[in-house]
């Protein structure tokens, strides 16, 4: 089989999915998606429709591969539409119960010779693969947020990963106009592991009043020239998200240094979860963000 990936079918129409689905679709894949909800699916078309066009104003890409790219992306309401897939891509919601129940459902009626590969961004492969029927065709592909802009892809083998596999999956990012970094399989691989730890720290730095959301932030983007203070990215990225992954590093590494901040799990609790809930450490549903501490 080697490198003849020509079809990718992609679980979850969420905002990675979506992502996903625009640069295999611009990369000249057959993508199949998936999502329980109908709905998700129709306003994720629409999100890369939207995304496109603004390529094209932008003069990143012409109308008529915009038109070819949309052609190529094929709705599939129920998870057999995923059957006759190279490659399929589960981007569903950060949780293991989940993921192993999509495996169960789609690994039947997968073709034997297919890679299977998750896009999460902190679970352990090795674990994911072995409740598959394939764990030497499974692999971890960590695309980041948002994916059509983002030019890293994070490729992580599992302990049963075949070279075949790894060979397979890195081709097909290659194509994608990707750069990869190889992570092992320890939680939360590269990224995220330096990243959440940071995040979590500026959180302890506003929890214990050394500053406020503002000074934290203006200080790591002109400090540190960071594009995007901590506070902010974590609103960004989504509270839970970043609780979730602390909470992996924390189990996973049994180290003190990843406890989560209190003051994280509270805004949690709270349902402050950022951007997509419009309250966050900034409040976002006036005109323009304001800090919320």
């Amino acid at each position: 089989m080697g490198n003849q990936i020509k079809s990718v079918g992609i679980v979850g129409a969420g905002q990675m999915g979506g992502g996903i689905a625009h640069v295999c679709a611009m990369a000249g894949y057959d993508v199949h998606i998936h999502d329980v909800s109908a709905d998700g699916l129709q306003s994720m078309l629409a999100t890369i429709s939207g995304n496109l066009a603004r390529q094209v104003a932008s003069g990143k890409t012409t109308e008529s591969d915009r038109e070819a790219a949309l052609a190529r992306i094929a709705l599939a309401p129920q998870i057999e539409g995923l059957a006759a897939m190279d490659l399929v891509i589960e981007a569903a919601t950060e949780d293991e119960t989940v993921k192993r129940k999509i495996y169960q459902q789609i690994c039947p009626i997968l073709n034997p010779e297919a890679i299977l590969a998750t896009n999460t961004s902190s679970l352990s492969i090795t674990r994911l693969a072995s409740t598959t029927d394939r764990p030497e065709r499974f692999i971890g592909i960590h695309f980041m947020n948002p994916v059509p802009v983002m030019k890293l892809v994070e490729l992580v083998r599992g302990i049963a990963t075949e070279d075949q596999t790894f060979q397979s999956a890195r081709s097909f990012i290659e194509t994608l106009d990707k750069t990869i970094t190889v992570a092992e399989d320890f939680p939360a691989f590269i990224v995220n592991r330096i990243l959440l730890p940071m995040i979590n720290e500026a959180i302890y730095t506003l929890y214990e009043g050394v500053g406020s959301v503002e000074a934290i932030d203006t200080a790591m983007k002109l400090g540190a020239n960071h594009p995007m203070g901590p506070l902010q990215l974590a609103d960004f990225i989504g509270l839970d998200t970043c609780l979730s992954i602390m909470q992996v590093l924390h189990d996973g590494l049994s180290d003190s240094k990843y406890r989560p901040c209190p003051l994280l799990v509270k805004y949690v609790e709270a349902g402050w979860l950022g951007r997509k809930s419009g309250r966050g450490f900034y409040d976002y549903r006036g005109d323009t963000p304001v800090p919320t501490r």
